[in-house]
């Protein structure tokens, strides 16, 4: 441990040595919250490649509003010959509303319940279909953000328990164009402002949960910038994917090394309505290498029976910013002491590696719809003196169609796992060291780990909306923070839930 000198008056050590601690409860949850709240990601959202439904025999389900909603893929039909007119034109659009209550049974701050909601809208243009370019792709989307914010109003996890959770904004998300290049599109090139939970260290089978660190991992969440350039927010940046063989795909990315112009505080309010396009940090790299199977292209022999399909993924990001050391200043005395500067210690670039794996391990041979899949994401960084979460652990299974009369419906379980880095939680212990100097009482947390557990079910009622119930069991939450209102730990929470999402 490092040294606490004797002399540290009560206060918030990192800021403010000669202030006032109020108490040690409220000192660790605002230790969480100097890290900002983890980022999400959305329920995908797939721009539809055609604008019509037909029926088997190849006849249109509907055109008006509202009309066909048994068999329609959209509640909106075709919108009278809408969709249609802008397909012609290379134009395609989609557009989802998520909705979800949340509520905690047992544990967190206290127990309430909360509805929070996301409006996606995304519109595409082909350009070989609108003016003969051939393969070039611009893409633009939007959201909506609404409701409350369940995790940091309730449960104070470090893994929050929605991936729509976010800030209330309407915003821009991503505004991008794509171009392929080579044979067989083996090379294609994107630039302008991305998302990177899109393409980079994503676990498809992860897609079916409501908990955030399912979509973007909570290291990147904590560890880097603004939380990284993911949803709700993009950054600027140029991505590269070739394959240059048919199962393996090569994806870099750089980008502006966070999603907002300065750190002066939460990313999502310095860059409120998405269009700030900052280019003023440096740079943020992402590099992958993905092998799939079947792949694109890719022969299978006859008689072999449908293939259990599996994509795994091996990558690194490296952020070139500067880094606050968490537990000592710049003279080398825990931030703790009252003879600190306050001022942390500088560390520069940061980084991390990771593993993704999602594979088939059974497939119905009468119903190949049927199916099981296994999935599991890794990620660490050894520079614990910057990071908060030095690694985490995402798996599951997931079952699709696991009753033979519900063909669309899946049914998942799953875990993750944060572990707070050395450094956090050894600047805990300074504080608590601190705190008891100065008597100061109360509960004197030290963070550690947290884990959670997740079921939760994806009920198709039509082809346009889903309903999924679910529930969140986490343990440690925070990592064993303390309860800013009875002053002690917040407790193992039971977190239950209902989602619905619907397509336009």
């Amino acid at each position: 441990m490092l040294a606490i000198d004797r002399s540290l008056r009560p206060g918030r050590p990192r800021r403010d040595p000669a202030g006032s601690i109020r108490t040690i409860a409220a000192t660790s949850v605002l230790l969480w919250l100097a890290a900002g709240p983890a980022l999400a990601s959305p329920p995908p959202l797939s721009v539809p490649v055609t604008a019509e439904d037909v029926n088997a025999d190849g006849t249109r389900v509907s055109t008006g509003l509202l009309e066909g909603l048994e068999r329609s893929n959209f509640v909106l039909g075709d919108m009278f010959g809408l969709r249609t007119v802008l397909s012609r034109y290379g134009i395609s659009v989609a557009l989802q509303e998520t909705s979800e209550v949340l509520g905690n049974v047992t544990g967190g701050i206290n127990r309430s319940a909360a509805y929070d909601g996301l409006t996606q809208a995304i519109l595409q243009l082909d350009t070989q279909r609108a003016f003969g370019w051939y393969g070039g792709l611009f893409n633009i989307s939007a959201l909506q953000i609404h409701g409350r914010n369940f995790s940091a109003d309730t449960t104070s996890t470090l893994q929050t328990q929605s991936g729509i959770e976010a800030d209330r904004a309407t915003r821009l998300w991503e505004l991008w164009y794509d171009q392929k290049f080579l044979a067989e599109d083996r090379l294609d090139i994107k630039i302008g402002l991305q998302s990177v939970d899109q393409e980079f260290i994503v676990n498809p089978n992860g897609a079916y949960f409501l908990n955030t660190m399912f979509g973007w991992p909570v290291v990147p969440s904590y560890d880097l910038p603004g939380g990284g350039p993911a949803y709700p927010l993009s950054a600027p940046g140029i991505r590269a994917r070739w394959r240059p063989v048919d199962p393996l795909a090569i994806l870099v990315g750089v980008y502006n090394g966070s999603p907002a112009s300065n750190d002066t505080g939460d990313a999502q309010l310095v860059n409120r309505s998405g269009t700030n396009f900052p280019l003023n940090r440096g740079p943020q790299i992402f590099a992958e290498l993905q092998y799939t199977y079947p792949s694109l292209g890719g022969m299978e022999e006859p008689g072999a029976g449908a293939p259990l399909g599996h994509t795994y993924r091996l990558g690194v990001w490296y952020n070139t910013e500067t880094f606050d050391d968490l537990r000592i200043d710049n003279t080398g005395l825990a931030l703790a002491s009252a003879n600190s500067t306050g001022i942390p210690r500088q560390h520069s670039g940061d980084y991390s590696i990771y593993a993704v794996a999602d594979q088939m391990v059974w497939r119905d041979n009468t119903n190949p719809n049927r199916s099981v899949s296994v999935f599991g994401r890794v990620m660490g960084t050894p520079q614990g003196d910057r990071n908060l979460v030095d690694f985490s652990f995402n798996g599951g299974v997931v079952y699709h169609a696991p009753f033979t009369s519900r063909p669309d419906d899946t049914v998942a379980i799953g875990m993750g796992y944060a572990h707070v880095s050395p450094s956090a939680s050894g600047a805990d212990r300074d504080a608590a060291v601190a705190n008891a100097l100065n008597g100061v009482p109360g509960y004197s947390p030290i963070r550690s780990s947290e884990t959670f557990l997740e079921a939760t079910y994806q009920y198709q009622l039509r082809p346009w909306w889903q309903i999924q119930p679910d529930a969140q069991y986490i343990f440690r939450p925070g990592g064993s923070v303390a309860n800013p209102v009875t002053g002690g730990r917040i407790k193992n929470e039971l977190v239950l839930g209902l989602r619905t999402n619907v397509l336009f």
